[in-house]
């Protein structure tokens, strides 16, 4: 069984929440909201929330022991960019780019989901 929660549109650069969600993948549920409770990188929140959204999912819905849960899949894409002008010397400006990410975040009670899968 495996069920996913969707953060969209979040105001944060897709590479800073990848290096985050790097560290939480493949790991117990326990454990990864540990480590995003005391990170102090800024995607640890919506990263978090996202991952408790899931558990929150897996328990009403599908009536899952959040205990054997673990975090078997986590994505972060690409969002539109908000594009701004910043002003410069001589009447001229230059672009600044606010990146956006969707965070999607899969939980399964299979602690390797991918092991039965042909390449």
């Amino acid at each position: 069984m495996q069920v996913s929660a969707v953060a969209k549109y979040v105001r944060l650069s897709p590479q800073k929440a990848r290096l985050l969600a790097d560290q939480v993948r493949t790991l117990p549920i326990e454990r990864a909201i540990d480590l995003l409770k005391y990170s102090n990188r800024k995607a640890a929140l919506p990263v978090r929330k996202t991952l408790e959204s899931a558990i929150a999912n897996a328990e009403h819905n599908n009536n899952a022991d959040i205990d054997e849960l673990w975090v078997s899949q986590i994505m972060v894409d690409e969002a539109p960019t908000i594009k701004r002008f910043r002003a410069r010397a001589k009447g001229r400006g230059t672009r600044i780019f606010k990146r956006n990410c969707h965070i999607t975040v899969s939980v399964s009670d299979d602690p390797n989901p991918h092991r039965n899968r042909r390449v």
